[in-house]
């Protein structure tokens, strides 16, 4: 699915000019192994996957994998990932989706280390 949220566009911009980390999300179906599926769709950025971090979001199935790659990781580390996946959730429970994964991604860039 592509983004065409503005909210989520402009946070995207703002943590890849923050961070320079490259910043993705993913909105759709990741299937009955979620974790799997959104590391496959990590794996597809190519070479740039190792200073990626990707979102993705499968709202029919309430499901969220916060995805880092090698160099991302040694920035950006679970707990954080874990503390945003919460923020989101909570958010996604009051049904705005936009809203939660934009936050979630700006939760994100708080806890990044300086690379």
């Amino acid at each position: 699915m592509t983004i065409e949220s503005g909210q989520i566009q402009r946070a995207i911009k703002l943590a890849e000019r923050r961070t320079g980390l490259n910043w993705s999300v993913f909105v759709g179906d990741l299937g009955t192994e979620p974790r799997t599926e959104a590391l496959t769709r990590h794996g597809a950025l190519g070479p740039a996957a190792a200073e990626s971090v990707l979102v993705a979001v499968d709202p029919a199935h309430r499901k969220l994998e916060i995805v880092t790659g090698a160099r991302a990781r040694k920035r950006l580390d679970d707990r954080s990932c874990a503390l945003a996946a919460a923020s989101m959730a909570g958010t996604f429970a009051v049904r705005d989706l936009d809203g939660g994964i934009a936050r979630g991604i700006l939760a994100l860039v708080e806890h990044v280390r300086r690379g």
